[in-house]
């Protein structure tokens, strides 16, 4: 087992436990975070959905991210990752949230370094999100965010309070 897979699996184990429903909205990992958290037994007790977002418009039309941020700051940014963290919770009709936005390379994007990645998470007390500064080829670099991304679910679930 994977150390991903083992994330995966306590994250899941996690949101089971405490009885929360989890979204997800992904830009540069595309669906891998979903693809795991689905790949792990138990997820249909607490897996809502997701939305790619690759495309600023999605971002945008999908997830209510500001227009006005995207245009101001750029697609990787943590104002974008919390919003598009709470866009996913809200469309998905969650408990909970996690974003992923960034650069995987081979380029800079909108003048942000390759392996530059914030991860958002929401809650129904707010949203926050994470820098990352990762290395490597494109694929490690979204690998990395993934593991990242379920890394601070897994947290945000730890910290949360069970329901009454």
């Amino acid at each position: 087992m994977t150390n991903l897979h083992r994330i995966a699996r306590e994250t899941v184990n996690s949101a089971v436990e405490r009885g929360w429903t989890v979204a997800t909205a992904e830009s540069l990992t595309a669906g891998m975070v979903t693809a795991m958290l689905a790949d792990t037994p138990g997820a249909s007790g607490m897996l809502q959905g997701g939305v790619v977002s690759y495309q600023n418009s999605v971002k945008a039309d999908i997830l209510g991210v500001p227009r006005e941020l995207l245009d101001a700051v750029g697609s990787v940014d943590g104002g974008v990752a919390e919003a598009m963290a709470a866009g996913a919770r809200r469309v998905c009709g969650s408990d909970i949230a996690v974003s992923a936005t960034g650069v995987a390379g081979p380029e800079e994007h909108s003048g942000k370094a390759v392996g530059t990645v914030f991860i958002g998470i929401a809650t129904a007390e707010g949203s926050s999100s994470f820098p990352y500064s990762f290395e490597g080829s494109r694929a490690e670099i979204r690998a990395l965010s993934c593991a990242a991304a379920l890394e601070r679910l897994l947290q945000a679930l730890s910290s949360a309070g069970y329901r009454a």
